[in-house]
């Protein structure tokens, strides 16, 4: 999905309900609550991630345009905030997330390797989803953990020293 062809600063008039449960516009309103009223759309990026958390990992257009409208804020902005940061995806994901680290201390830890790995064992590119739709799989620039490299994150859960046996084991495990 292409977002080049957005218009560039638009907010529609857009149900703040229709897509959001009361439990998705509580939470927002908690992180909203930490910034002056002025500031509410600083939590974009919580906002983002609880939506994409709950529409099976994945933003919509749709899911993007409500979180701008509830956020009093321009479309094109969240846009920007979901098309820049590789947490958030623009595109059906497979059941579990699997992100390697590609940071120069994981690539010299191993993290080509397994990538290589990845996507000879998996027949699966970085950003491409396996055809039994168990994995995405997607480099992520880093995961914060150069100290045990090559680091990878499924779904939400951080792996330290992952070598491609390790990294078979833990795809194993995924239903």
């Amino acid at each position: 999905m292409s977002f080049r062809n957005a218009p560039l600063a638009v907010i529609h008039d857009v149900d703040k309900d229709t897509l959001f449960t009361p439990e998705i516009r509580a939470e927002i309103d908690r992180h909203v609550a930490k910034y002056p009223p002025e500031w509410k759309q600083s939590a974009v990026m919580p906002a983002l991630t609880l939506v994409q958390d709950h529409n099976g990992g994945w933003l919509s257009r749709e899911l993007m345009d409500q979180v701008a409208a509830y956020l009093d804020m321009p479309e094109v902005s969240v846009y920007e905030v979901a098309t820049f940061y590789g947490m958030y995806d623009l595109e059906p994901v497979g059941r579990h997330k699997v992100c390697v680290c590609n940071s120069i201390s994981c690539m010299l830890g191993g993290s080509e390797e397994l990538m290589q790995h990845i996507e000879h064992k998996y027949n699966v590119a970085p950003g491409e989803t396996t055809a039994d739709g168990k994995f995405t799989f997607k480099e992520f620039e880093c995961l914060g953990a150069c100290r045990h490299a090559p680091a990878v994150m499924v779904d939400k859960t951080y792996h330290e020293c992952v070598t491609p046996e390790s990294f078979d084991k833990l795809i194993k495990k995924l239903d």
